[in-house]
């Protein structure tokens, strides 16, 4: 069984798809962008992010025999020995506080003469930001814990303004009494009325 073997084949063998994969890296790596099929650029992106994966990671490393064993490796996927030292010593800084998605690839259209979907894929600049997350979607209890929450600390402040109202309606009915102390019943029960309505 051939269970969790996805990978993109390109219509083209194992050799020829690890030599293209490595062309385009070069290539990334010496322009910053380049220009390609949308399936060649999204072959590319695991390829060149685990290679720029070990250059973090030499970089990040005290051993000298440790540095060379990560270069090593690249150098047995990129295939250039003069990249992989630029990449290695140069544009390694510029994704050292980057924890990943160092490439970006914008959908550009079809190619006139065949239609195949093309792209490009370039380096994010360290200083990019990138979206905005989204806010995450709350999970049932989590949502029914919120809305507890949200209850518990609106109730406080219902209180609170009735509490107030029930104040300020005492105050009222309390200046309002002293003045009617000699009036009839009937009177009184109409002046209470008209401050509760108020």
């Amino acid at each position: 069984m051939r269970h969790s073997k996805r990978r993109h084949k390109l219509g083209v063998t194992g050799p020829h798809r690890s030599a293209m994969l490595s062309n385009l890296a070069v290539a990334l790596i010496t322009h910053g962008r380049i220009k390609t099929t949308l399936s060649k650029a999204k072959a590319l992106r695991p390829f060149i992010e685990k290679v720029i994966t070990l250059a973090k990671k030499a970089n990040q490393a005290n051993d000298a025999a440790r540095k060379l064993h990560f270069r090593r490796l690249a150098i047995a996927r990129v295939r250039d020995k003069k990249i992989v030292a630029v990449l290695f010593d140069e544009k390694v800084a510029e994704f050292l506080e980057r924890p990943g998605g160092y490439t970006r690839i914008y959908k550009l259209g079809q190619r006139l003469g065949d239609a195949a979907e093309m792209a490009l894929i370039e380096f994010i600049d360290a200083n990019d930001e990138g979206y905005a997350k989204p806010a995450k979607k709350a999970t049932k209890p989590q949502a029914k814990k919120a809305k507890k929450e949200a209850s518990k600390k609106e109730a406080p402040e219902v209180e609170a303004e009735v509490e107030g109202e029930e104040a300020e309606e005492e105050a009222v009915s309390d200046k309002a009494s002293e003045p009617e102390a000699e009036k009839p019943e009937a009177e009184e029960a109409e002046a209470e009325e008209e401050a509760k309505a108020e």
